[in-house]
């Protein structure tokens, strides 16, 4: 196998790319600032944290949306950053690339391209559905045949797969993810307290959440009071933030009830005994893992790294030959 191998997983919010080279994986947020339309001003961690802070002639955006590629010329560009080297400079490289399962075959296609028309020097381009590759990163052999179940729940989609015998039985994709669950919280204190908050502050109190209700402490954010229009500081009760969140983890929990029932009995009997397995970085927020496992009965295993587990994933196909069958050209792709 070649040294110089690069696996890739495309979320909306964080990119994550991990190199054969030196065997590590960067994890980065997958944003791009640009300044008067034109020039990049800046990318990754560093464009996330001038978000909703920027003047009007620097517009940040995420490349993608929904799990797929929305502005495939910015993708292009920030794949670029991330792959070239202190000096800007990119060695010719294999690139093995996660794809969601329930999109379309131009969706799929447009990963693909990505990489070819990115000119990162790409001597070959393998595709490998998410789940997966998310499946191997938390240690199942995905290639025997026992049924297995991932719920990886992203910033805008939550991704339900029965896998079997190194391929995907069912899969559906929801819209609903972190980004869902931001939007309640700000709408939720919006409601309670007369106050706007923004993207970032809602996702650090969803994130503590757990902390704090160990701690019993509220949870504190700063915003602008819509009656008086100033700015100020509030303290926010856990049990509300928990609250509503509830409709869209019920949701979630719903559609992995209707994936559930439509599985073959065997992969059935397989899912009872070993439980779902639960990944993605807004998989980790407070209750949710207790309140799935109440809703379906199952045992819910969670990832150990849930954000980097599809990544990892992608690392021990390009490392390991037992796995590699599981990756395909987007030739192979098309026939299916």
């Amino acid at each position: 196998m070649a040294n110089n191998a690069y696996g890739i997983d495309l979320g909306t919010s964080n990119i994550k790319i991990y190199s054969r080279n030196d065997d590590s994986v960067k994890i980065e947020k997958n944003m791009i600032a640009i300044e008067n339309k034109r020039s990049i001003f800046a990318y990754g961690d560093s464009a996330y944290e001038m978000y909703e802070k920027a003047p009007g002639n620097i517009t940040i955006s995420y490349p993608l949306s929904n799990g797929v590629i929305a502005d495939i010329r910015n993708m292009e560009t920030l794949i670029r950053f991330f792959l070239a080297d202190k000096r800007g400079q990119m060695k010719p490289a294999d690139f093995y690339i996660s794809v969601p399962t329930d999109v379309t075959e131009v969706e799929k296609r447009a990963f693909y391209d990505l990489i070819k028309d990115a000119n990162v020097k790409a001597k070959k381009i393998m595709v490998v559905e998410k789940a997966v590759a998310d499946g191997i990163g938390m240690d199942i052999d995905v290639k025997n045949s026992q049924g297995v179940m991932i719920v990886n729940i992203g910033y805008d989609t939550t991704e339900i797969s029965i896998l079997s015998l190194g391929g995907i039985v069912l899969s559906k994709l929801i819209k609903i993810g972190g980004n869902k669950f931001d939007e309640a919280i700000r709408s939720a204190v919006r409601r309670e307290y007369n106050l706007i908050i923004g993207n970032k502050t809602a996702e650090t109190v969803k994130m503590n959440l757990k902390e704090l209700e160990s701690e019993g402490k509220a949870a504190v954010v700063y915003g602008r009071d819509i009656v008086v229009g100033l700015p100020v500081e509030r303290e926010i009760p856990t049990k509300l933030v928990d609250e509503c969140l509830k409709e869209h983890f019920n949701t979630i929990i719903d559609n992995v009830r209707i994936i559930l029932e439509r599985t073959p009995p065997e992969l059935s009997a397989d899912i009872f005994r070993h439980g779902l397995y639960l990944s993605g970085g807004a998989s980790q927020v407070n209750h949710f893992a207790e309140l799935l496992g109440k809703g379906t009965g199952l045992k819910v295993n969670c990832a150990e790294d849930p954000i980097s587990s599809t990544v990892r994933g992608i690392s021990q196909i390009i490392k390991n030959s037992h796995f590699r069958s599981v990756a395909h050209t987007i030739e192979g792709m098309t026939k299916k």
